[in-house]
């Protein structure tokens, strides 16, 4: 046996990238993602390849926001870590899985490959999420018609209700900018991802409950794959509501009134309420995610 090599590709030997088995459906979950030949990366040993990872950022980024594909075959654990370890971006790891992935041996087997893999390259689990795809099939969610919604130009508006929102907040990575640096970049994380998205400024809203009080914010987005729910919170004080139905039946609304024919969402795993208010609007979970992050102790 030969010792790995580790490649990074580029369009003349891209389709080497697609030589590994796909047990997860890694393919299909992005169908819609563009990954730039540069930024693959492939393990091969005795002309076979045994990991491989895609570095993924959009049109704009200079360099890569994540790594939102990686595979490993059976058995190979040490060369999906030293294409991790080797790689000049230690960014954010998104391990795509099927629904329900530990309850098939199969799926579990190869998701747990990656898992350890993942962690011997130093990488540590944040959060596992649901992922959501809506289309028009399954039927608009109702409008309860208890919030007012409007246009907001000023950012310190949405700024303001971030830090509120973050307050009480489950979301994990919001939790994580809150103990590097606060709420400021808490939410200020957030209002640099509405605005990386390539969605119009225009859709921002605004929700007032009937006493003319903020509720809380949503954002109807486009991300570079397409319509997706970008943002539900309810601020601290409109809180057991139920509110966060209202905002994201809005922003189901408002995206297929604007074209879209899809809807992407996803919520942490640990944030029951937001997961109750998706099955409520008739949003099934179609996959899962495992979101890690590099352990700077590593």
């Amino acid at each position: 046996m030969t010792d790995t090599v580790i490649r990074v590709l580029d369009t003349s030997d891209a389709s080497l990238f697609d030589t590994l088995p796909d047990p997860l459906g890694a393919r299909a979950a992005h169908a819609r993602s563009t990954h730039r030949p540069e930024w693959k990366r492939v393990a091969v040993r005795d002309g076979d390849v045994v990991a491989r990872g895609a570095w993924w950022g959009g049109p704009h980024d200079e360099t890569p926001v994540n790594i939102n594909w990686f595979d490993v075959a059976e058995g190979e654990e040490e060369a999906g870590a030293e294409l991790l370890r080797s790689s000049p971006y230690r960014v954010e790891l998104e391990l795509n899985l099927p629904a329900s992935w530990r309850d098939d041996p199969l799926t579990r087997a190869a998701g747990e490959t990656r898992l350890r893999a993942a962690r011997a390259a130093g990488y540590e689990v944040l959060v596992e999420r649901f992922m959501y795809h809506w289309t028009p099939a399954l039927g608009l969610p109702e409008r309860p018609g208890r919030l007012r919604f409007a246009a907001e130009p000023d950012d310190a508006v949405f700024f303001d209700a971030l830090r509120r929102i973050h307050t009480v907040t489950l979301d994990a990575h919001a939790l994580r900018a809150i103990a590097e640096g606060g709420l400021d970049q808490a939410a200020r994380e957030e209002l640099d991802f509405f605005h990386w998205c390539p969605s119009p400024r225009e859709w921002w809203q605004v929700a007032y409950a009937p006493d003319g009080a903020l509720a809380g914010i949503h954002i109807p987005a486009h991300n570079q794959s397409g319509p997706c729910v970008g943002f539900i919170g309810v601020v601290p004080e409109q809180r057991g509501r139920g509110y966060a139905y209202d905002l994201l039946a809005e922003c189901t609304h408002f995206l297929v009134e604007r074209g879209a024919d899809y809807i992407a969402a996803a919520t942490d795993q640990g944030n029951a309420p937001m997961a109750a208010h998706f099955a409520r609007a008739g949003y099934p979970v179609v996959r899962e995610r495992i979101n890690l992050v590099p352990d700077e102790r590593a």
